[in-house]
Order: C-alpha cells, then sequence, then structure tokens
C-alpha cells in the first residue's frame, strides 16, 4: 500500500537509500535536506511521486513548512523518518561546550522540531508513524563517543515517552538502533573532531582519530538493506518499537540487557529496601 513518507537528511548517506527505496517501491516521499539541489542529483531528478523540499532540521520554521508543503502535494503524511544527523566525536573534555550543543541541536531537537511540526499532521488523521534513528550508541556508552552517545541516549528516552502520549491517537513510533553501516557518517563534514587539546588525551587521540577515518567504507552493514528494512516495518499494522539493526548491534544490544540485569540484581541488597518505613505503596514514578 503507498504511503507518504518524509524523510529527513535525504542528501546523501543513509537518507539517500531510504527515499531512493521508498521512491521503488512506489511511494509517495517527501526528502529533504539542508540543500535541496543536492537531494534532487542524489534521488535522479524530478519526478511525479517526489516532493524535495529544504529542511535544515534545526529550524523549527523550515521543519513547519515542509510538513505543510508535503501535505499541499499528497494531502497527507504517513510516516516520519528522522534520519539526519551528525558525529562530534572526541573525549569529553576535549569537546567543547559549543560543540556539545551543537551535537543536541542536530541529534535531538533537531527530530523534535520536525516531530513537532509532523504531528499535528497525524493526529488529524488519526494515524501515522513516527520512526526515529538513532545508533547502538544510543544503548551502550563508548569511548571517544560522549557527545554522540549522550544525544542518542536521550533520543531514546524522548521516543520511549512519545509513544505513550501519541498511542491514543493511533500513532505508532519505532526507535531504529543501527550498528555500523556503510553509510556517510564519518566522512569529514558528518563528523567532526574535537576542537580542544589536552595533553593528557594527546596519546589516545590520535590514534582514535585516525581508526575512525580508516572505518570509513569499511562498515559491515548495506544501507539499501537497512532501508528496505525500514519500509517493512513502515508497512506492518503493528510496527516494532524498537528495531535493534545488524547483527553487531544485536550482540551489543544482549550484553547490555545482561548487563542491566546483572547490575539491577547487585544492587538488590544496598538498594531493595530504601523506602519510608511508613510507605505500603512505590511511587510508581520513581
Amino acid at each position: 500500500m503507498s504511503k507518504v513518507i518524509l524523510v529527513t537528511g535525504a542528501g546523501r548517506g543513509l537518507g539517500t537509500d531510504i527515499a531512493r527505496e521508498a521512491l521503488a517501491a512506489g511511494h509517495q516521499v517527501v526528502a529533504t535536506g539542508r540543500r535541496p539541489e543536492e537531494v534532487e542529483k542524489a534521488l535522479g531528478g524530478p519526478r511525479d511521486n517526489l516532493l524535495v523540499t529544504k529542511l535544515d532540521v534545526t529550524s523549527l520554521e523550515d521543519a513547519e513548512a515542509a510538513a505543510q508543503a508535503a501535505v499541499d502535494r499528497f494531502g497527507r503524511i504517513d510516516v516520519l523518518i528522522n534520519n539526519a544527523g551528525n558525529l562530534f566525536t572526541g573525549y569529553f573534555e576535549e569537546i567543547s561546550p559549543a560543540q556539545m550543543r551543537r551535537q543536541f541541536e542536530t541529534n535531538l531537537f533537531g527530530p523534535m522540531n520536525v516531530t513537532r511540526a509532523v504531528l499535528p499532521v497525524l493526529r488529524k488523521q488519526r494515524a501515522g508513524h513516527v520512526i526515529t534513528i538513532t545508533s547502538t550508541a544510543g544503548l551502550v556508552g563508548m569511548e571517544f563517543t560522549s557527545a554522540y552517545a549522550a544525544s542518542k541516549f536521550a533520543e531514546e528516552g524522548w521516543m520511549e515517552s512519545l509513544r505513550h502520549d501519541v498511542e491514543p491517537y493511533n500513532i505508532h513510533t519505532t526507535v531504529v538502533e543501527p550498528g555500523y553501516f556503510r553509510t556517510e557518517l564519518l566522512v569529514d563534514g558528518s563528523t567532526i573532531w574535537p576542537e580542544l587539546s589536552i595533553e593528557d588525551y594527546a596519546p589516545r587521540t590520535a590514534p582514535r582519530i585516525e581508526g575512525m577515518r580508516s572505518m570509513n567504507g569499511r562498515q559491515p552493514g548495506d544501507p539499501a538493506k537497512l532501508a528496505r528494512a525500514l519500509l517493512t516495518i513502515a508497512g506492518q499494522d503493528e510496527p516494532l518499537e524498537r528495531f535493534v539493526a545488524g547483527a553487531d548491534a544485536i550482540e551489543a544490544a544482549e550484553a547490555k540487557a545482561k548487563e542491566l540485569l546483572a547490575q539491577a540484581e547487585a544492587s538488590r541488597e544496598l538498594g531493595d529496601d530504601l523506602a519510608y518505613d511508613d510507605t505500603t505503596e512505590r511511587d510508581p514514578c520513581h
């Protein structure tokens, strides 16, 4: 069944693959990016079932204009795929406060802006689906990724809570946690290196940067396959609420789940009896 699918960050990388696969499957696609001419070129030029429009996700005004353009052209929006993002990498002390804020502006407040613009359309329809691509780094913190992981962990919490907010209006949500896919996330421009330099970290920083640069183009995941999987989820009557994408991501998620269970059990003796002595019911909010 043909759907109207709005994709952010469609000018390159996974966003281009999602838009391309959606078009091939017969969907109507709203492909957005900061440079619309690059988006259109990446998708092979204009066509009847394609609307290309400007969208810098850090601008709520852009998001609202893109949502309105989608409705004006196709009459509705069925699926929003929050894909646009970037990677500020480095050890925490070497990432400047300004860089940390920019990371959150793009990776958290960006998809929030677009979702805020699209949800009124979905609520009016009493139907829709919000898919947000986070990362395995939204489940597992790793060395040299404190800014990126923080933004992705925040996305995870937002989306898990959003699901309960919009369920009454027949709006579904899916969080997608990819492992290493051969996208353009690791190219300069999508990956931003730390602005600060601290002597203590220097022996570790240079090898880390070189290692990440050498990984580009060698990631095991096929983004076209991921794009097709996302379209399958978008077509499900009861879509997955969480999609752990890639064998490496599934392994990492399983390890994290086991670690959490072990830590919960290890906390039991010290943490299980911390209520007031006269409390008979637990606070459901904590």
